[in-house]
């Protein structure tokens, strides 16, 4: 248990050179739009978004990503992995998840005794959490921990955005992650439990900002 605890630290460690701090998925738009200008606004919106398009859909298919992945069930894997590539909205989120993606599996292939299945080269395009997920079953890390972990790593980046774009200071950021944290074990619970035909990824506020991002005269993120 420690050692997988070791390996979920390094996964979701600010340290993993995956680039996902570059990224602020909409945010920043919405600060530009004055829709996010203060620690609350910041926190509903990042709530929102924690809540529905990733706690009803990207959570609950990077735990059936994992498990796919224990089962060595190709096939499963490549379908999801269509699936959520199909999910983004716009071209700044796809070309958000097909970065991430190739950059940890880039990193997979670069440490040692980590054993690389042949069907993850064998996507043309690869998205985030298919490597991610990957990754927490090949290092045992059970599917609970691994969503909590890779949701607050999703936390705590759009927090790192919120401080730099709104701006807010470091306790403002503090008491948004405590907010969030707390909200952290019912959404993984549902994730884990929410069978496929209510997975619901409908955030036309999200794509919006998103879209509106891509055209945004200054920016200081990529998405």
């Amino acid at each position: 248990m420690s050692l997988a605890l070791a390996r979920l630290l390094q996964l979701t460690s600010p340290a993993l050179p995956v680039g996902a701090y570059t990224y602020s998925q909409g945010l920043e738009w919405a600060v530009d739009t004055g829709r996010v200008r203060d620690q609350a606004t910041a926190l509903a919106w990042i709530g929102e978004v924690l809540e529905h398009p990733l706690g009803r859909f990207e959570a609950p298919l990077t735990a059936c990503l994992q498990r796919a992945w224990a089962a060595t069930n190709e096939h499963e894997v490549a379908r999801l992995n269509a699936d959520f590539l199909a999910s983004r909205e716009s071209s700044e989120l796809r070309a958000e998840t097909v970065q991430m993606g190739y950059s940890l599996r880039r990193l997979l292939h670069d440490v040692e005794d980590f054993p690389l299945p042949p069907a993850l080269d064998a996507l043309p395009e690869v998205s985030f959490p298919v490597v991610w997920a990957l990754t927490a079953a090949v290092w045992e890390i059970p599917v609970a921990d691994s969503l909590t972990g890779y949701l607050w790593s999703w936390c705590e980046n759009q927090v790192m955005a919120a401080l730099k774009a709104v701006p807010l200071g470091q306790t403002a950021g503090q008491r948004i992650l405590l907010a969030l944290g707390g909200r952290l074990p019912a959404v993984v619970q549902q994730a884990i439990e929410l069978p496929e035909a209510l997975w619901s990824n409908f955030a036309p506020g999200l794509a919006l900002a998103s879209t509106g991002h891509e055209t945004q005269y200054s920016r200081l993120f990529r998405s």
